[in-house]
């Protein structure tokens, strides 16, 4: 197979300024205003909609779900076929390394909003990303500056291939708020262990005898740094630690629990294929899980269609790669029980009507002789 060995066109990547990622304190407020900004008609930004989204995926629940929904597509077998047939040529590039990057990259526009990469000279596969913040799909154009309005308009190059729609602000929109509500629970469950995750201790003195209060403070220093007070044994004093209605932080928990969920929802249609519930048995497990098989075959189609847009298989011809009338092919999935139930109908059908053998092709996989 040849390669084009020169692909002469600009590194527009090198042209732009690229930022650090602001890491300041992020909060509601914060979200609402990047979101105005996002969408606003005149002067649309997203910098501070995608500094927000690096932030949150800090979040070990957030990062899980989203692997496991990129993962669900990345580790399926993917063929290219001609006229139905498998081509073997293509095998190489499918499973190099580069090519699983554009896969997962092309899943992960599904939470960002839009992806970027710039195919770049040269006589093998070779990339780079763009990053999102200077990706303005509004006016189409790569800018210079991540908040700025100027650059180099992508439409007509070939080897820049921007995916997602101009209006699309991905999945981690939705889940940012929970993301949110999550840290400032997980800090305030944080501060109730300090408080009351050890006895508070609590000495009484006479207000008047001060060699006796400088005695007792210098116990308490030295037999270690659990909560401890010293009042006058006059005043009136009354710990309201809420112990009552919380007394093992289960409040705090629940709230954590919650926001799991609704993050696990967000991302993958269901909860019960993440996390377990009390509640939570075979059937229920079942369902969700097709649930979330019917998001994962959507995730599929979605991915073969971007690479089988004409975009990316002319960017394969430009590197010596045969596309012309072939096209990528995820490898069907098949639920065993499902087609154990399937089968008896279809053998019991086809003593009635003369069932095509394309048919059973097609349905269970299995290669039918000429």
């Amino acid at each position: 197979m040849t390669r084009k060995e020169d692909r002469s066109k600009s590194i527009i990547i090198n042209e732009i300024n690229v930022r650090s990622v602001d890491r300041g304190r992020k909060d509601i407020a914060w979200w609402r205003s990047a979101l105005t900004s996002a969408e606003s008609v005149s002067h649309p930004n997203r910098t501070r909609l995608y500094d927000l989204y690096e932030e949150i995926m800090l979040d070990g629940h957030l990062t899980g779900v989203t692997c496991k929904k990129v993962n669900a597509v990345l580790n399926k077998v993917i063929r290219f076929e001609r006229s139905g047939t498998h081509v073997p040529e293509m095998d190489e590039l499918i499973g190099s390394e580069g090519f699983r990057e554009i896969v997962k990259t092309i899943v992960e526009t599904l939470l960002w909003g839009i992806s970027g990469i710039e195919f770049l000279p040269g006589p093998e596969l070779n990339f780079q990303k763009i990053p999102r913040k200077h990706i303005k799909p509004e006016r189409g154009i790569i800018s210079y500056e991540q908040g700025g309005h100027e650059g180099i308009a992508y439409g007509g190059v070939p080897n820049i291939w921007v995916m997602g729609a101009a209006n699309d602000l991905g999945l981690l929109l939705k889940c940012a708020p929970y993301c949110l509500y999550k840290r400032g629970g997980l800090a305030d469950w944080a501060q109730f262990i300090e408080l009351f995750g050890q006895p508070v201790r609590v000495i009484k003195y006479d207000s008047y005898d001060e060699q006796t209060r400088v005695e007792l403070k210098k116990i308490l220093d030295e037999s270690g740094s659990s909560l401890s007070m010293m009042i006058p044994r006059q005043a009136d004093f009354e710990i309201k630690d809420g112990k009552q209605a919380n007394s093992d932080g289960g409040l705090q928990l629940s709230f954590v629990k919650a926001l799991n969920e609704e993050i696990s929802v967000t991302v993958l249609g269901n909860t019960e294929t993440t996390n377990s519930s009390k509640s939570a048995g075979y059937a229920q497990s079942k369902i969700h899980q097709e649930q979330q098989f019917e998001i994962t075959k959507a995730d599929i189609a979605y991915t073969a269609s971007m690479l089988n847009s004409a975009r990316f298989l002319s960017v394969l011809r430009s590197y010596g790669y045969e596309t012309d009338g072939g096209r990528f092919v995820f490898a069907k999935e098949m639920d065993v029980e499902q087609l154990y139930k399937r089968v008896a109908i279809d053998k019991e059908l086809n003593t009635i009507v003369n069932i095509p053998r394309e048919y059973w092709s097609e349905t269970y996989g299995v290669p039918v002789a000429e």
